[in-house]
């Protein structure tokens, strides 16, 4: 009997996992993994950050908590103070009840949960996300029922900063009603952040083309060390009375990866409308999770309403931002101080996890082969990746292959 499932194709690999499982696989005792997008020490080891170490153990002896579960929408303890840390606590929307939360599966969940809420119930089916941008956008938006993927220039190689000029192009001549996919901070995978004055203006053309602005925030506070700094752009929307929505990790700035914990806020200008969409909210989650797990959602409620636990988390996710800081300008310096050819600015400018380093496939190749040193043929790096211990060898690697293999070198992507 012939199998049913003959039809069904390899999809390609997910670029990430795969280098990282090459990674993994390498016996060489100096090799290098620039390439998943986590936090690591400068021991090259993962944090689990103080703050939730501690409040972990003091919900495992409350002997009030169980495990029943969640309401549809999740944990409202964690949603409302989610929303509260991204809007600000004056926020005009959080005030006059214009904003609420939904505990989402990480920020891959807020997104898929958005998109199909508005491919849904708005009838959207157009959407812009940068170029280049996270790679997951297009998969979620496009499993979610958006048919139009579209996308607005953004980066721009030979300068290797912002392509402001482009960007505006494409917003301007995106369709009415296009969802445009906005970083919120910490640009991935460039690291490179408009200005507040180009948000202006990036606000201004979405508001004269009546465009739907759809932010994803998953590194606030662990770009800059500050969570009002890292929420401006979001904040400057609401403000001006944009409706929008906004995907929130806390993955990166909590160190809960694999506790999945989530948010989509959602801002409107009239509250009238908050308890229709409350409710087609809960369809669309029921018949995709059901509902969100609590342990990570029950981490984060408890740390952000507790205004000692706050302090704590906020200390960490300094920490956490200065060790970055700190890897950029090491790199910088080592590669100047090498004499490698070209302009390195750009890595101590960028911001947040990641770096674009301008690095061409070719020269991530040889790097990899070489110097068993693991990044994405993009040239994107994790600068999480970097220690005292290995950037040195790094700096030196990179210096070498500059030098040695021709092509598209480091002034184009």
């Amino acid at each position: 009997m012939l199998s049913r499932f003959r039809v069904v194709e390899v999809g390609p690999p997910i670029e990430v996992f795969a280098v990282n499982e090459q990674y993994l696989k390498d016996t060489f005792d100096q090799k290098v993994n620039l390439s998943v997008g986590a936090y690591r020490t400068d021991e090259g080891k993962p944090w689990v950050l103080p703050v939730v170490r501690k409040t972990e153990k003091q919900l495992a002896d409350d002997e009030a908590l169980n495990h029943e579960y969640l309401p549809v929408l999740g944990l409202q303890a964690c949603s409302s103070a989610a929303t509260r840390m991204l809007l600000g606590a004056e926020s005009r929307a959080l005030l006059e009840g214009l904003a609420f939360g939904v505990q989402t599966l990480s920020g891959t969940g807020a997104l898929r949960v958005g998109a199909e809420f508005l491919h849904r119930q708005l009838k959207y089916t157009t959407f812009y996300y940068s170029s280049p941008t996270w790679e997951n956008h297009h998969l979620v938006f496009t499993n979610a029922g958006f048919a139009e993927p579209r996308q607005y220039r953004y980066w721009n190689s030979e300068t290797r900063s912002l392509d402001l000029d482009g960007f505006l192009e494409d917003l301007r001549a995106a369709p009415k009603d296009s969802v445009i996919i906005l970083h919120a901070c910490a640009h991935n995978p460039t690291g490179c952040d408009p200005t507040s004055e180009q948000w202006t203006q990036i606000a201004d053309v979405i508001e004269e083309k009546q465009l739907f602005p759809f932010f994803d925030s998953a590194y606030q506070g662990f770009a800059s060390g500050d969570l009002e700094k890292d929420a401006w752009a979001v904040r400057y929307f609401a403000d001006r009375g944009f409706e929008f929505v906004c995907a929130q990790s806390f993955a990166k700035n909590f160190g809960l990866y694999n506790e999945r914990v989530g948010n989509l806020t959602v801002v409107v200008n009239n509250a009238v409308h908050l308890q229709p969409m409350k409710s087609q909210l809960t369809l669309i989650v029921r018949g995709m999770y059901s509902n969100p797990p609590n342990h990570g959602g029950r981490i984060v409620a408890t740390v952000l309403n507790n205004p000692q636990l706050f302090e704590e988390w906020k200390e960490s996710v300094r920490t956490m931002a200065k060790r970055i800081l700190d890897m950029r300008k090491g790199l910088k310096e080592r590669l100047e101080k090498l004499g490698t050819p070209g302009t390195w600015d750009h890595i101590v400018t960028q911001i947040g996890m990641f770096s674009y380093t301008g690095l061409s496939p070719q020269q991530v190749k040889h790097l990899t082969e070489k110097y068993h040193i693991y990044l994405l043929k993009s040239g994107r790096i994790n600068m999480c990746g970097l220690t005292t211990k290995n950037i040195d060898y790094v700096a030196k690697a990179i210096h070498e292959t500059v030098l040695d293999v021709p092509g598209d070198s480091i002034n184009k992507i």
